[in-house]
């Protein structure tokens, strides 16, 4: 398995250079003392990279997520679609002002409102539309195969342009009008205008089940591509000797337009949520960041020179808290290479725990009691484990073939996206985890042997579908379930 950290073998192409923390006036010990934070709170880490002065200073994964693996990005996505957006408005093609029913006539519904005519660009980047809540429940159980017609059709209890309310379909409306003006799918147009002048590889995207790309999630990249779209952000749209994305753009995207109010509404502190919204880009307490669901973050901090980026399974409060505690305070502080080399060796060691207990030499049979409401596999599917060398085969059902490792990781792709999978004997008690590696999460499987039953729960459900199957294809293409 690929090990990582600082001074570790590096993706086949790397996009931004490297650096110490000491020569790039960042204190280890700050850097130590994140670590520490996210490590003994509730975010479960898979990768962190920090970028100073555009050197990237400390970064790491916890193993058996790797540098050269594409993390799903869930709605981080938006800031990429911005971007797409903005490109087109560059070329003439767009404009804030190009109402929705002019681009997309052909959604139109018969009924549409005299609200939803009005509805422009400048809405949908804004999510100031008058939808509430987010209207992506409503719009595909009105229109299932036609979401940009079910947008329009979806209560708007608010005037357009008054008030923020965190949506979805927005960003989906939007990808399917740059596609409609650039005559060119969403992977397509940022492929050839910013993924492929940046260099950044393998960019892999999620579809509903027409086969268009959500637009509000779905993308896939690594670590260090996400680091370097921030630093083409913190750069205001310039990549090395080229204007990519003409900072006017840059400057409209990463400005407050709207006040936003908290992103849970539980009653828990949000904080760097309610500080204004973009452009498909939240505000923070210390300039701005690109979020996605269970913690994936994209963190720009201007009066630094710092970009963040960080892939989880957690709050992305939580994670941002300990930035602004841990990391901003050892900005600029005198540095000790000493320091860095400990703060390196611990980078390169991040690991997430095998599963614990012996390995037992047989073969179990069992199936699934899918009562529990986040089982990933449908009730009744047929469970075998067989021994091998080092660990198991799991058969789960017809089509899941699982390699499950023995006090390690091992890595299978049964249907095209891999599973990372460890398991062992706990008493008469199978327990696997197979980690989901593309994506934040993994589930939980536990077989009694005794029983002859098994049950296979999320650590996190998906937000598109809790069918384990589904998250093993490339591409997944489904739509969000409606309940």
């Amino acid at each position: 398995m690929e090990r990582s950290g600082y001074g570790a073998r590096m993706p086949r192409r790397a996009l931004l250079p490297r650096s110490t923390p000491a020569a790039s006036g960042v204190s280890a010990r700050s850097v130590t003392a994140l670590l520490d934070r996210l490590e003994a709170g509730s975010v479960e880490c898979h990768s962190i990279m920090v970028v100073r002065h555009g050197h990237v200073v400390a970064e790491g994964w916890w193993s058996p997520y790797t540098a050269r693996r594409p993390h799903l990005l869930y709605s981080l996505t938006k800031s990429f679609t911005s971007v797409a957006v903005g490109l087109a408005v560059t070329d003439g093609l767009l404009s804030l002002d190009d109402r929705v029913v002019d681009v997309l006539p052909d959604h139109l519904p018969p009924d549409v409102s005299e609200q939803a005519r009005r509805l422009t660009v400048h809405h949908l980047l804004t999510m100031t539309t008058g939808h509430r809540p987010d209207s992506l429940a409503e719009a595909w159980e009105r229109e299932p195969d036609d979401l940009v017609r079910g947008f329009l059709r979806a209560a708007m209890p608010d005037t357009e342009g008054t008030r923020h309310t965190y949506d979805n379909s927005t960003t989906f409306v939007l990808a399917r009008m740059v596609e409609r003006v650039t005559g060119r799918d969403l992977p397509t147009w940022l492929d050839d205008r910013l993924f492929t002048p940046m260099g950044i590889e393998h960019a892999e995207w999620d579809r509903v089940a027409s086969g268009a790309a959500f637009g509000f999630h779905g993308l896939h990249l690594t670590t260090e591509a996400v680091a370097a779209f921030g630093e083409l952000l913190l750069r205001g749209g310039r990549w090395g000797d080229r204007q990519l994305v003409p900072r006017e753009w840059v400057d409209l995207a990463t400005t407050k337009h709207v006040d936003s109010t908290p992103y849970k509404d539980d009653g828990s502190d949000d904080a760097d949520f309610a500080c204004g919204y973009g452009y498909q880009l939240w505000m923070s307490r210390h300039g701005f960041h690109g979020n996605g669901a269970f913690g994936q973050q994209c963190v720009v901090v201007p009066s630094h020179d710092l970009v963040v980026a960080v892939t989880a399974e957690g709050e992305a409060q939580e994670v941002l808290d300990a930035l602004w505690e841990c990391l901003l305070p050892g900005m600029d502080a005198a540095g000790d290479p000493k320091e860095d080399d400990a703060l390196a060796d611990r980078l390169r060691q991040l690991s997430l725990a095998p599963v614990t207990g012996s390995r037992v030499g047989r073969t179990v049979e069992a199936t699934i009691d899918a009562s529990a409401e986040d089982s990933a596999l449908p009730d009744g599917t047929a469970v075998v484990l067989e021994p091998v060398d080092g660990g198991w085969v799991l058969r789960l059902g017809p089509d899941l073939v699982v390699e499950v490792g023995h006090g390690t990781w091992r890595e299978s792709s049964p249907l095209g996206r891999p599973v990372v999978a460890s398991g062992a004997w706990q008493g008469r008690t199978f327990v696997a985890h197979l980690c989901v590696i593309t994506t934040p999460h993994r589930v939980r499987l536990v077989v009694d042997a005794d029983a002859g039953t098994a049950v296979a729960t999320w650590s996190t459900v998906p937000l598109t579908s809790p069918r384990l199957e589904l998250h093993l294809r490339s591409p997944l293409m489904t739509r969000p379930d409606v309940a």
